[in-house]
């Protein structure tokens, strides 16, 4: 089944062709001065195959005319597209080459959120605010209320996070290049890496599995509680790129968290679901953490191979060794792997008191 391509979805008419300065000048009067230095960083409005769609549905491109655009400026709101976001952004996907641009904005349920707060009293902002998220945000992306809630009313305004939206552009096949928050709107600017969708499903539910590497190099998934938001598996490497790891050996300023998850992380409650994985065998009580291939491909090339040879487990290495950040995390493990060379099981119930000693003195704050 074919995709369809931007201009191939309702909504958008066809306006005449601009040239360079035109262009710029309705991207000036829709959006503003520091959006147009935004587009104009990140796009040349001189060169060939810019394409803008602008907020009443019309666009207009540079010639030559009936060119594939090689970049795409959308200055409509994609919470107020009528369609699946997916199918929105495959579309856009679609209409792009290979390493073409996709600039588009969103207003993020943080901004929502704040703009609640400014227009009414706190007490009752909060009322309105509890309100809007559970009708826009959470009975729309429920497993149970999913269908119902579309049934009934459609796919009506899409409340996003800017995680869920930047992690649903890299599943849609975009890789990010820059994003600013401008006149209470999130921007931001993805480039075209392949022209399909990925192909792991983005995981759903309050408790879900996650793809991780275990032993002799093989997926499994691992079962946790949800502290993140939607979407947020496509942006690990991204995070990590832009922040590196903190002290805990986990991507540092991760936006992805949510406010409750990070509560639930703090507390250790998130890991808690791993037990599944316990009895199902696919996890040790002690071992490795279970990691994605991202996080694999990141470790020295030794450690990914001494970390195949055995099972991964719910309470890691540096949590019993008491060492932190990623060089502890990597410190650990080796230590860890030597001995499980040397003594086997046993090892296991060592690290498990030593993890036990450590949290009940809080010397290292994440298992």
């Amino acid at each position: 089944m074919t995709t369809a391509t931007l201009l191939e979805l309702p909504g958008v008419k066809a306006a005449p062709q601009k040239k360079e300065p035109i262009l710029k000048n309705i991207i000036l009067s829709e959006a503003g001065k520091g959006v147009a230095k935004f587009i104009t960083e990140q796009v040349d409005l001189g060169r060939k195959g810019v394409l803008l769609i602008t907020k009443t549905g019309k666009y207009t491109s540079s010639p030559p005319a009936g060119e594939l655009g090689q970049k795409i400026i959308d200055l409509r709101l994609i919470n107020q597209q009528p369609y699946d976001l997916d199918t929105f952004f495959r579309a856009a996907n679609a209409q792009l080459p290979d390493a073409g641009i996709y600039i588009g904005c969103v207003e993020s349920n943080s901004i929502r959120k704040e703009q609640i707060f400014r227009k009414y009293p706190a007490s009752l902002a909060r009322i309105i605010w509890a309100g809007d998220f559970i009708w826009k945000r959470m009975l729309p992306k429920l497993s149970f209320t999913r269908k119902l809630f579309k049934t009934f009313f459609g796919d009506g305004e899409h409340v996003l996070s800017k995680a869920e939206t930047l992690g649903r552009l890299c599943f849609a096949g975009f890789e990010i290049i820059g994003h600013e928050l401008i006149n209470n709107r999130f921007y931001f600017s993805v480039i075209k890496v392949k022209k399909e969708p990925s192909r792991h499903a983005p995981s759903g539910g309050l408790i879900f599995k996650m793809p991780r590497i275990s032993k002799d190099g093989k997926s499994i998934g691992v079962y946790k509680i949800r502290t993140m938001h939607p979407y947020s598996e496509y942006l690990q490497d991204y995070v990590v790129k832009m922040n590196g790891y903190n002290a805990t050996g986990k991507p540092n300023k991760d936006f992805r968290l949510t406010h409750w998850g990070k509560i639930i992380r703090k507390l250790h409650l998130d890991e808690l679901p791993q037990l599944l994985n316990v009895l199902k065998g696919d996890l040790n009580l002690v071992g490795v953490r279970p990691i994605s291939r991202f996080g694999f491909h990141a470790l020295p090339k030794d450690l990914q191979q001494d970390r195949i040879k055995f099972k991964p487990g719910c309470i890691p290495p540096n949590v019993s060794l008491g060492l932190k950040g990623f060089d502890g995390v990597v410190q650990a493990e080796r230590i860890y792997l030597a001995e499980m060379k040397k003594h086997g099981a046993v090892t296991n119930v060592k690290y498990f008191w030593m993890a036990i000693y450590n949290l009940v003195r809080k010397r290292n704050v994440s298992a």
